[in-house]
């Protein structure tokens, strides 16, 4: 399967899930409230907000949070395939996965768009592959 850019209103319809979602975000450390949504290969649309934790190292990112949610839905026995992953942070400042989330993300869509609001503020799609170079899958 090759990489295919999202829609406008694919994008348009991602981006306001993961503004919804952002507003739930658990973030009293940071105050860097970050929602995603993710859609996949069948049309299914999941979201996720970002969970923070006393113990700094048990935070979840919104990006995995949404991916772990389609993975507990998962009806079929097929693998999740990611189509495309909206990332961004309720206050409108950059917000592109880091790099945890960059291989999860390319675990479960090695062909996945990522679209966040790059450094210049603009919102752009970026395919996974460009975010993580030669990323890691265990193929059987």
């Amino acid at each position: 399967m090759s990489t295919k850019m999202i829609s406008p209103a694919e994008q348009e319809s991602l981006w306001k899930a993961a503004e919804g979602v952002s507003e739930r975000a658990y973030a009293p450390f940071s105050d860097f409230f970050v929602g995603s949504a993710i859609v996949t290969s069948e049309g299914k649309v999941y979201v996720g907000c970002n969970v923070e934790n006393s113990s700094f190292g048990m935070t979840n990112c919104a990006e995995r949070t949404a991916i772990f949610s389609a993975i507990a839905d998962k009806q079929s026995e097929g693998k999740l395939d990611i189509r495309a992953v909206a990332v961004l942070n309720r206050d409108g400042v950059p917000c592109a996965p880091c790099g945890a989330c960059r291989q999860v993300i390319f675990e479960f869509g090695p062909n996945a768009i990522i679209i966040y609001r790059n450094k210049k503020g603009e919102i752009v799609q970026t395919p996974i592959v460009e975010l993580l170079p030669e990323g890691f899958r265990l193929e059987k």
